[in-house]
């Protein structure tokens, strides 16, 4: 468990985002399968879900989390640039 903890804490803010979007897609996706009776679940619904589901949301709350840490700092060197002049 100490071995999880510590490559939690080695991992990004944008990464953490992005893989807690992912397993929260996962887990509602696989929900969704097995709640809904037209559904038939076997392994390939099960692995296009969670591929489909869990790497689309991942990436993309990912990309957005990487975009908005890019931002600010870029805004926080702007305003150091304009507080030295």
């Amino acid at each position: 468990m100490a071995q999880v903890r510590s490559i939690w804490a080695r991992l990004s803010g944008p990464v953490k985002v992005g893989l807690s979007f992912a397993f929260l897609a996962i887990a509602l996706s696989l929900f969704g399968i097995f709640r809904n009776p037209d559904i038939p679940t076997t392994w390939r619904t099960i692995f296009v879900a969670v591929v489909i589901g869990g790497g689309t949301w991942g990436l993309i709350a990912w990309a957005i989390a990487t975009a908005i840490v890019d931002v600010e700092e870029e805004l926080e060197e702007a305003s150091q640039d304009g507080s030295e002049a």
